[in-house]
């Protein structure tokens, strides 16, 4: 198990060092082409609900997404991280709900839902460093997302997990650990790729 730690802990290194290395324009224009690629996908334009999250930092931006999925009339939740860093959520109310939080987080103010309302969900759009052919999710490490993920699968809800990615962070493989969980899709910039025996 120590071996595929190492081995993820590597590899999360050398993808947030990539990630330092695009210009805002491109952070820019990668945001706008995920907006575009997430929207178009069934499963979200069919979806009532979705459970997303505000990027931060260098990751693949959603402001743009987050905002076109409300304005299309999809009600989104939003992660607030809670202080075992499990997560709670709450309703995306546009821009000027969102509070700084820990972490350099930005979550949204209202009223808190409890860590089950994802079940409720039709789709999960998932923040992650990789994810390789099989479908396995590259996450920064600290978990909040594998509870998530487990309690889904607890409530035997089965939204499509879709995580959200730069192009070059589709690898070959990410070490597997009996927590992690397959995603249904990984959206890049460039498109979308489906896994095999999946529904998205």
């Amino acid at each position: 198990m120590s071996g595929s730690r190492d081995l993820k802990k590597g590899l999360r290194a050398r993808l947030l060092r990539a990630r330092r290395d695009l210009s805002p324009a491109q952070r820019q224009a990668a945001a706008v082409a995920l907006a575009s690629r997430v929207r178009d996908l069934p499963q979200v334009a069919a979806a009532a609900t979705v459970a997303a999250y505000v990027s931060t930092g260098t990751e693949p931006g959603t402001l743009e997404l987050i905002d076109a999925l409300r304005e299309g009339g999809v009600r989104v939740l939003l992660p607030v991280l809670l202080d075992d860093d499990d997560l709670d959520w709450a309703e995306y109310r546009g821009r000027e709900t969102l509070e700084p939080a820990r972490r350099g987080l930005l979550e949204p103010c209202g009223p808190r839902l409890g860590p089950r309302a994802v079940t409720g969900a039709q789709a999960v759009l998932l923040p992650g460093l990789a994810v390789d052919a099989l479908g396995v999710r590259l996450g920064r490490g600290g978990g909040s997302y594998d509870r998530a993920l487990a309690r889904l699968a607890e409530a035997d809800a089965h939204p499509s997990l879709v995580v959200l990615l730069y192009a070059h962070e589709v690898v070959d493989a990410v070490p597997r650990e009996p927590h992690d969980h397959l995603v249904d899709a990984a959206v890049t910039p460039e498109g979308v790729l489906r896994f095999p025996g999946v529904s998205a």
